[in-house]
């Protein structure tokens, strides 16, 4: 509350943001007016066109901040910050089309010139931005900028922020304190008030509790001295498996609650998502229609007796169990068995454990045809499960549908159950088959607890 270091950056960020747009529309308007021979739709001024872009461009910066481009839970994570910029390079040249469409004049002198501006726009945006991630860690190598934190608590948890911040270069965080009894490589205090005793008010920028104490006395304590000195103050609740989803702090009947939800996919979202599904659904269907059609008729002629699709009960939302559909890619005599089941059927049940151990894969899989290879090579398997997602049974994104059997021993599937299931998600863009159970699991939780449009 007392440092304002993430507010001059996210000022810094505004003022680079406007410079960077400014420097890329005027290199577009140089590349297709100055170096282009080809006839313009109409002669505009170089001085023209800048004042026409300067007047709108307050409008793309509006989009940048409606986005959340300038919150620090935004610019800290890169991949999320690179995500938002192409969302908003998109939306504010949305915006300038937009403009030059209702205003009497014409802004652009070529349509060439927003092309470029808005490929330009976007790799301007992003150099500036580590540019300025650059430039905030030498701030904070020479301790300008930096957060001074004092640590309460002595869990897992504070081992884990203490691991996070202790890098002050790149954290822009300084720990100035522990209160343990344990040890650490900082300064510790036995107590709280033997730490704002030594320290003072001045010194501290932050408290970051983690750990609450059964006496409600010394959380209060530490809580009232953070208010009354202007200090940031947080803390992280006993129960961090509560706090994975969405949070609102609402008003029941008078007194302020705290609302958790599994899943940031509730309300709106679900209703835009499950209308998403089907009409993106809707149109692979009748497109791969024929490619099916083909398909079926390889299946039926090569295993007349043998059925075309592979019928299997999968989890979906709120442990509804409902029938999945692939193209069938095992041979018909393995078909619809268990893995174990099929490689005992083969008299080679240490097969099972390997195709466990490899995330339920191995090389040159005995059970699966010459044309299931084909298949399962190419995805086109999967095709039939968007008669699942126009049904509603899954969604084309969310976590992997598995069967009863995989996900009964998970501790979380209460958590990756809170959402339908999905054709494709995280853990299949993230490696597929080369990352464990384990891991694709924790992808399939991140994406539930995180999820957005």
């Amino acid at each position: 509350m007392k440092q304002n270091s993430s507010i001059f950056y996210a000022l810094l960020l505004i003022i680079g943001d406007f410079l960077a747009l400014i420097a890329a529309f005027t290199v577009a308007y140089i590349l297709r007016v100055k170096y282009d021979t080809r006839p313009l739709i109409e002669q505009i001024p170089s001085e023209t066109y800048l004042y026409g872009f300067l007047a709108v461009l307050p409008l793309w910066i509006l989009v940048h901040i409606a986005i959340g481009l300038y919150k620090r839970e935004v610019y800290e994570n890169r991949f999320k910050e690179f995500g938002r910029l192409i969302l908003g390079s998109f939306l504010g040249m949305l915006v300038i089309i937009g403009y030059d469409f209702v205003i009497d004049d014409t802004l652009f002198p070529a349509r060439l010139v927003a092309v470029y501006g808005f490929v330009l726009s976007l790799g301007f945006l992003v150099i500036f931005r580590a540019v300025a991630r650059l430039i905030r860690s030498l701030f904070y190598a020479m301790g300008i900028g930096i957060t001074n934190v004092l640590i309460v608590g002595e869990t897992s948890d504070a081992e884990s922020i203490i691991e996070e911040l202790q890098h002050t270069k790149r954290s822009g965080h300084r720990i100035i304190g522990v209160v343990t009894d344990g040890r650490s490589d900082h300064k510790t205090f036995k107590t709280f008030s033997e730490a704002a005793q030594k320290l003072g008010p001045k010194k501290i920028n932050s408290i970051i509790q983690a750990e609450l104490f059964r006496n409600p006395e010394l959380n209060d304590e530490i809580m009232v001295y953070a208010q009354s000195n202007h200090i940031s103050y947080k803390f992280i609740p006993s129960n961090n498996e509560l706090f994975v989803g969405n949070i609102e702090v609402e008003l029941f009947r008078g007194t302020p609650v705290v609302t958790v939800h599994q899943t940031a996919l509730i309300g709106w979202g679900s209703i835009v998502k499950r209308a998403f599904d089907i009409l993106i659904g809707s149109v692979p269907v009748v497109i791969t229609s024929p490619v099916m059609i083909v398909v079926a008729l390889v299946q039926k002629l090569s295993s007349p007796s043998a059925p075309i699709l592979l019928k299997q009960t999968r989890l979906t939302q709120f442990n509804r169990e409902f029938i999945v559909y692939k193209f069938r890619t095992h041979k018909p005599e393995f078909n619809g068995l268990s893995p174990e089941e099929a490689f005992r059927k083969m008299g080679e049940p240490g097969l099972a454990k390997a195709y466990r151990a490899g995330g339920d894969h191995i090389p040159n899989d005995p059970r699966i045809s010459k044309f299931g290879h084909f298949l399962r090579i190419t995805s086109v398997d999967e095709l039939p499960q968007l008669l699942n997602v126009v049904k509603g049974d899954i969604s084309l994104v969310g976590p992997r549908a598995l069967v009863p059997e995989e996900l009964k021993n998970y501790r979380q599937r209460h958590h990756i159950l809170s959402i339908k299931s999905g054709v494709t998600g995280l853990a299949q863009v993230s490696g597929r088959r080369n990352i464990s159970f384990e891991e694709r699991r924790k992808l399939d939780l991140y994406y539930v607890q995180n999820w957005s449009f």
